[in-house]
């Protein structure tokens, strides 16, 4: 790959649903050009009132020099959108062998030093290119829903991933006040999602073992976890736990890994009582809201927690 990289001023997006939008919204927030494929019929509209419903809350965080939600534009192939692109980002649905033949058809037309990103929530790089030749600047860029808010993008590359690709994603993510963490090596799932499902799949038991319902999990989660990890991960949360020895102090305490009651370790089996349980619990968490409500409180809220994390957020690095 060569060491020259493009200015990015434009940014083509494969796809405009949720994920795709989100990068859209968050894009021209930040003041760049947009320009999408998506081959759906409705979704200029759909990504329309996706940024118009987005942009309050990036209002809130700052808009940057030239952010207008009128820079984004439509064009009718996926190759032509990537020609046009100083960085692609692919949004597409997540079915394997769609990913597979859309890259297929985009790799040639990527510009010199042009990286495209997958936003996939599972596979890895190798996977996507298994049946074509490799592709030194296709990277992993994976966001957390909404994109225009949660920091958390997961990068990560194969073998053969030239270390500038990997390199100029996080400095382009970076420069769209996203929070990059790139993997030791490609895993399928990548880092986050093995923590989500592991908490999800422990949630599933409590209901399923009548011990907690859906509205009290989650009230845990809002009310007690979520707000200390906002500030500090679970193995800080233990670091600062064991007050002389840090987190040296809770290896003699437990066997690694074998803490019984606290880990189910497998998920329950599906049952209906399980599903019926979480289907009325949900609901009820939901008290008759529209989704469009739920989702518009859901980003107030974050963009809260945001501004609260850049006001008292101490640099890991010590500077």
């Amino acid at each position: 790959m060569t060491s020259s990289l493009p200015v990015i001023r434009t940014v083509s997006l494969l796809g405009s649903g949720l994920i795709g939008g989100g990068w859209a919204a968050l894009c021209l927030a930040h003041g760049l050009d947009v320009v999408v494929w998506d081959p759906a019929e409705d979704a200029a509209a759909r990504l329309h009132s996706l940024i118009e419903r987005a942009w309050p809350s990036l209002e809130l965080l700052g808009l940057a020099q030239g952010a207008d939600p009128s820079r984004v534009r439509f064009v009718g192939t996926a190759a032509e959108a990537v020609s046009m692109g100083d960085f692609v980002q692919e949004s597409g649905p997540e079915r394997l062998e769609l990913k597979r033949a859309l890259l297929r058809e985009v790799i040639p037309a990527l510009r010199e030093g042009v990286v495209l990103a997958s936003s996939t929530s599972a596979f890895t790089v190798t996977e996507l290119l298994s049946d074509g030749p490799p592709c030194e600047r296709f990277v992993i860029g994976h966001p957390f829903n909404p994109p225009y808010l949660v920091p958390l993008v997961e990068v990560a590359g194969a073998d053969f991933t030239a270390p500038a690709a990997i390199d100029a994603t996080v400095a382009f993510y970076k420069r769209l006040a996203r929070v990059p963490v790139t993997m030791v090596r490609e895993a399928p799932g990548f880092i986050a999602n093995h923590l989500q499902a592991a908490l999800f799949r422990e949630a599933l038991h409590l209901v399923n073992e009548g011990i907690a319902t859906p509205e009290q999990i989650d009230a845990c989660l809002v009310h007690g976890l979520a707000p200390r990890w906002s500030a500090i991960g679970p193995f800080t949360v233990m670091h600062l736990a064991y007050a002389r020895s840090g987190i040296a102090g809770y290896f003699p305490s437990f066997d690694l890994g074998s803490e019984r009651l606290l880990a189910h370790l497998q998920p329950p089996v599906r049952n209906a009582s399980l599903e019926a349980a979480m289907l009325e619990g949900c609901e009820r968490l939901m008290a008759g809201r529209a989704r469009s409500a739920v989702e518009v409180q859901r980003d107030r809220t974050l963009a809260a927690v945001l501004r609260a994390q850049r006001e008292t957020s101490i640099d890991p690095s010590g500077a």
